[in-house]
C-alpha cells in the first residue's frame, strides 16, 4: 500500500444510492479513500441543498479523481456542474456507465 492512500470522489444523482453504495464499498475494498455525496432521509430546503453542494465541491477538491456513478449513462445539472468543476481544477473524471 502507497504512503497515502488515493483519494476519490464519488459524484452522482442521489436516485442512485445502492449504486454509489456499491461503488463505495469497491473502492474501499481496493484501499481507496472514499468522499461520497451525503446521504439522508428526510427532506432538504432549498438553503440545505445549495449548502451540500458547496460541501461537495470542497470533497472535489480533497479528491485525486472524480467517479461518477451514472446508471444508464444518467447525468444530472448537479452532477453536470461538479463534472465541470472538477475538470476545471484539473482532476481525472472517469464513469460507471457509458455517457
Amino acid at each position: 500500500m502507497p504512503d497515502r492512500p488515493e483519494i476519490v470522489c464519488l459524484c452522482g444523482s442521489t436516485r442512485f444510492v445502492a449504486e454509489m453504495r456499491a461503488a463505495n464499498r469497491d473502492l474501499t475494498s481496493a484501499g481507496v479513500i472514499v468522499l461520497a455525496p451525503g446521504e439522508t432521509d428526510e427532506v432538504i430546503t432549498d438553503e440545505q441543498k445549495t449548502a451540500l453542494g458547496a460541501l461537495h465541491l470542497r470533497k472535489i477538491d480533497l479528491a485525486d479523481r472524480v467517479v461518477v456513478v451514472n446508471p444508464g449513462g444518467y447525468v444530472g445539472e448537479s452532477t453536470s456542474r461538479e463534472i465541470a468543476y472538477a475538470r476545471a481544477t484539473g482532476k481525472p473524471v472517469s464513469f460507471t456507465d457509458p455517457t
